[in-house]
């Protein structure tokens, strides 16, 4: 993926949590993606697709639509490739995202009211002569990149998790994530893939036997909020290959999970990784142990910490108050 290059993204830290081993009665191990420079796990993908595209494709010019991470961790490697970048956001897109984008040497335009509005404008965009689009989930160099998350895994823990916990928002994590189990030799394990209420479109694709698309994204993890799943996701639900278990939590839960993690391991990170968290602390894996979709004895669990930069101590606090944690 990375060839001999020195690789844009870190090879992150696994650390046995004390507070969420003592909730759940078994080992959780979390693998801490939010210390990427960029801020979350976006980089390990962008930085696969944005080097082939500028070291293989030629391209001169870089385009992206993202939410915030996607487009924090594509002008981050744009910086250090040396390679202009244009960030597309959606209107929901905190300001503070875009001073981000713009330190780092970005292009800004905002466009739309959700991201699949910014999305489709960031496309039509890079069909100028010499740009290239970077899709910030739904591309195979993306699922490629992801990749390495279980493959470092696998090597750090030295042993085989019980289950592993992701986040879903549009997909591409999710895709790597079991991408990489297949690398390993770990595609029998269970994997809980948590969404957010509002921004469940796996979730409600899985109910309706189809791909869905919401109507509008209404749950504050933003960074989970294509309205659409993509395409190979559901076909690797649908597959059977992978035991997949799709959970869905409130936005309190989220702002709940994040608030206890600040205190228990003293990271802040965004309700899109709340939602990962809010497995253990909102009970999510006690009851799928329950209704006997999980092993009634766990040993360990592998939580995939995927960060966020987009959030602050002030938007923490006033989800706090808004409810009433």
């Amino acid at each position: 993926m990375e060839g001999q290059e020195k690789q844009l993204y870190l090879t992150t830290p696994i650390v046995r949590s004390a507070p969420m081993s003592k909730l759940t009665g078994c080992d959780v191990y979390l693998k801490l993606d939010n210390l990427q420079p960029p801020g979350s796990f976006k980089i390990r993908g962008i930085s696969n697709t944005v080097k082939k595209a500028v070291q293989e494709r030629k391209c001169t010019h870089i385009y992206c639509a993202s939410g915030g991470n996607a487009g924090l961790a594509t002008a981050y490697v744009c910086q250090q490739l040396g390679v202009p970048c244009t960030i597309v956001l959606p209107e929901s897109t905190p300001s503070f995202a875009a001073d981000k984008l713009r330190e780092l040497g970005a292009e800004v335009e905002v466009h739309g009211k959700v991201f699949d509005f910014a999305n489709a404008y960031a496309l039509e965009q890079s069909k100028k002569p010499g740009c290239e689009y970077v899709s910030p989930f739904d591309h195979p160099e993306i699922w490629e990149g992801h990749e390495s998350l279980m493959t470092e895994s696998a090597a750090q823990l030295g042993r085989r998790p019980d289950a592993i916990v992701t986040c879903v928002g549009g997909g591409g994590l999710l895709n790597g994530v079991l991408q990489g189990m297949s690398r390993v030799g770990w595609e029998d394990i269970p994997v809980i893939g948590m969404e957010t209420e509002g921004a469940d479109c796996l979730n409600k694709s899985i109910q309706a036997g189809k791909i869905v698309t919401l109507p509008d994204i209404t749950s504050i993890a933003k960074s989970l909020g294509s309205l659409t799943v993509c395409k190979r996701t559901y076909e690797l639900y649908t597959s059977g290959k992978y035991k997949l278990l799709s959970e869905v939590v409130t936005d309190r839960d989220v702002v709940n999970a994040c608030l206890r993690f600040a205190d228990d391991h003293r990271y802040i990170v965004e309700p899109a990784c709340g939602a990962t968290l809010a497995a253990i602390y909102s009970g999510t894996i006690s009851a799928l142990q329950a209704k006997g979709q999980l092993p009634a004895s766990l040993s360990s669990v592998l939580v995939i910490v995927c960060g966020g930069a987009i959030v602050t101590l002030d938007m923490l606090q006033k989800w706090k108050q808004q409810f009433s944690l």
